[in-house]
């Protein structure tokens, strides 16, 4: 069964993302980002792609080098970070973080917006990636994306 981590801070979706392939809770996650002087708040974060690298490189797990330009839903690998709802402010861009995964074969979105009804989301035609980054989960890397109870809050 999936239980989405739901973040916890207003602009802490990367960090629940990461949780959510991770199987931590938000809060395990802020902990260990916060240990590696990654902070939700810290602006500079907003619109940049290595923070959820280095937490995910840091738990075992490999990422694409690059972000990869979406093409098709069906094209994904089983497991990838998406980036929705793009927009630019001051030349620069933002987005919102979510998780792509296969589950049985199924596709579905780990979204950890609180304001969802449902933050298993397969609503594919509202959600338009701009990009994604692959991610390999190696034997060291936890738990299966999304298996256990996690968290919950806003973005």
């Amino acid at each position: 069964m999936l239980t989405p981590v739901i973040q916890e801070e207003a602009t802490g979706c990367g960090i629940a993302a990461v949780a959510n392939i991770l199987g931590k809770t938000y809060s395990e996650m802020k902990a260990t980002a916060n240990d590696m002087g990654i902070y939700a708040a810290d602006e500079g974060l907003w619109s940049d792609t290595q923070y959820v690298r280095r937490l995910l490189n840091n738990a075992g797990a490999e990422t694409s080098v690059e972000e990869i330009a979406f093409e098709s839903w069906s094209e994904l690998p089983d497991l990838a970070l998406l980036s929705i709802k793009h927009y630019q402010e001051e030349g620069k861009s933002f987005w919102h973080w979510v998780v792509f995964k296969r589950v049985d074969g199924q596709a579905v979105v780990l979204d950890s917006a609180s304001y969802l009804p449902s933050n298993i989301r397969t609503d594919f035609e509202d959600m338009h990636p701009k990009w994604f980054i692959s991610v390999e989960r190696t034997n060291s890397s936890c738990q299966s994306a999304g298996g256990e109870p996690h968290s919950t809050a806003s973005k």
